[in-house]
């Protein structure tokens, strides 16, 4: 099972890959379609060279899609359909007897779209696959590699092409661009966040604490901070099972969440732990804020009927306080004061 999960993610985002590239692919074809008829046109193509160039510029892109989307690996299927693209575009260069601007044109999109899809290695691939199609074909047909000027008709017929198709290869890579960075922010974010509890994690807690510090600290004002362990967690594991245990952690989240203050900072400090910011609370509103969650934990049900109970500790800012750590400490340090004395209740740091 842990082996079919990985390749199950690449096979859905190969097929992601083919999707994103089969309305370019149609539009580029087309656009492809009437550059390069202008410059068949300039050299008097025959009809059966027209009847291929409208087969392959309306049907290959269907038939790539289609090629790709059933294949066992969508995404290596499409890289061989980039392939493809540009050997067809190399057949179709000689094919113009090499008429200038059509062929460079051909040349500069395909290089552009590639290097946009693929980066360096399948530009240099794709270059390749364009030059040999190119030579096998005039080999082949004994067209003699000669540059022809292109003529008012295959100008105006590769403008739409030169114009439109950059456009599309920029506001692809815009949309890509900008899916990179929502999911960077979503890393960061979930980086940042309990998995469990999606609270604060230790260390974005922690920062937080220490910003609030130094505000204080700079302003004047006050602040405290509540550190809460469940009581006798271990046991309600042990009887319940982890995943009660589990339900138990979201749910004390859910209740800090609904208890607390909209500023207010819950965090999952670590294990059964956890730390609250309050910012702008001297200790009597603290320890009245303690009292309150040590009520609703006490009372609610998690996991169906598991019961639960806290003990908490409560240190506000003294000027003494160099460091946020210290008032960390202090208000971990009544916590421990709170066990001792009997669990279930909330106590401030003995003076």
């Amino acid at each position: 099972m842990s082996e079919a999960t990985p390749a199950h993610h690449s096979y859905e985002e190969g097929r992601r890959f083919v999707r994103r590239l089969y309305g370019p692919r149609i539009i580029g074809f087309l656009l492809g379609t009437l550059c390069i008829g202008g410059g068949l046109w300039e050299v008097g193509a025959p009809q059966w060279v027209w009847a291929l160039l409208a087969l392959h510029g309306f049907g290959w892109p269907h038939l790539a899609y289609a090629i790709a989307v059933r294949s066992r690996d969508p995404g290596r299927a499409e890289l061989r359909n980039l392939l493809l693209d540009s050997f067809g575009g190399g057949v179709w260069i000689a094919a113009m007897n090499f008429n200038l601007a059509p062929s460079v044109i051909i040349v500069a999109m395909q290089a552009m779209d590639k290097a946009a899809i693929g980066g360096p290695r399948l530009l240099g691939r794709c270059v390749l696959a364009q030059l040999a199609a190119a030579v096998a074909v005039a080999v082949l047909f004994q067209i003699e590699p000669q540059v022809i000027l292109s003529g008012p008709v295959a100008r105006l017929a590769s403008a739409p092409l030169l114009f439109i198709f950059p456009i599309m290869v920029g506001l692809t890579a815009y949309q890509l661009s900008r899916r990179v960075r929502q999911q960077n922010r979503e890393l960061a974010a979930l980086s940042r966040t309990d998995g469990l509890t999606r609270l604060p994690n230790h260390t974005a807690w922690l920062e937080a604490v220490e910003r609030e510090f130094a505000r204080a600290k700079r302003e004047g004002s006050s602040m405290s901070v509540l550190m809460i362990d469940l009581d006798h967690f271990k046991a309600t594991n042990d009887k319940h099972g982890h995943p009660a245990g589990d339900e138990v952690l979201r749910g004390v989240a859910e209740v800090l969440q609904e208890a607390l203050r909209l500023h207010d900072v819950p965090g999952r400090y670590g294990g059964e732990e956890f730390g609250v910011l309050l910012p702008g609370s001297d200790l009597s509103a603290a320890e009245a804020i303690a009292e309150r969650v040590r009520r609703k934990i006490e009372w609610a049900s998690f996991a169906g009927d598991v019961k639960a109970t806290a003990s908490i500790g409560c240190a506000t800012l003294d000027e003494k306080d160099l460091f946020a750590a210290s008032l960390v400490a202090r208000a971990d340090r009544a916590l421990y004061a709170a066990k001792a004395a009997g669990r279930n209740r909330a106590m401030r740091e003995a003076a």
